[in-house]
């Protein structure tokens, strides 16, 4: 497996309670780009509409901007292929107050890129300081046991 994009700021910004993995419905174009390891998934998110998933806000790149079609847009929407009780899932669950979907990363698999969403909920600022007050004190631990 891969991974070609990450969503790194995803693991600090929220709290990851599900996973699903889904496949992407893709350009030829779009596939180039994407094991160029070229895109950005940081503002993606997923949304059910009409009983399918959709994921939003996801930019790929031209793979060769000069041979790229005229009307080729970088944050289409794009499909995601889910089984139908995951997509009923997904909504129940994005229907939530307080939960959304988001992309955490993109990677290959077998051949094929699929893309892995997580149902999250956001951290609180106070969350995140903790963390990051937590993530010091353990490099300092580390640096003296390191020392001595």
């Amino acid at each position: 497996m891969g991974v070609l994009l990450e969503n790194k700021k995803a693991y600090f910004n929220y709290e990851i309670l599900e996973k699903y993995e889904a496949g992407l419905e893709l350009l030829g174009l779009e596939v180039k780009s994407l094991k160029q390891k070229h895109g950005n998934i940081a503002g993606a998110r997923a949304i059910i509409r009409s009983g399918e998933a959709y994921l939003v806000g996801m930019d790929i790149p031209p793979y060769q901007p000069n041979n790229t079609p005229k009307d080729y847009e970088r944050e289409r929407t794009r499909k995601l292929l889910l089984h139908k009780d995951e997509i009923s899932r997904l909504a129940g669950r994005a229907e939530e107050r307080g939960l959304t979907v988001i992309a955490t990363k993109v990677y290959t698999l077998g051949g094929r890129i699929k893309v892995e969403i997580a149902v999250v909920r956001g951290k609180k600022k106070f969350e995140k300081r903790d963390k990051i007050k937590k993530r010091d004190i353990e490099r300092e631990i580390g640096k003296t046991l390191k020392r001595g």
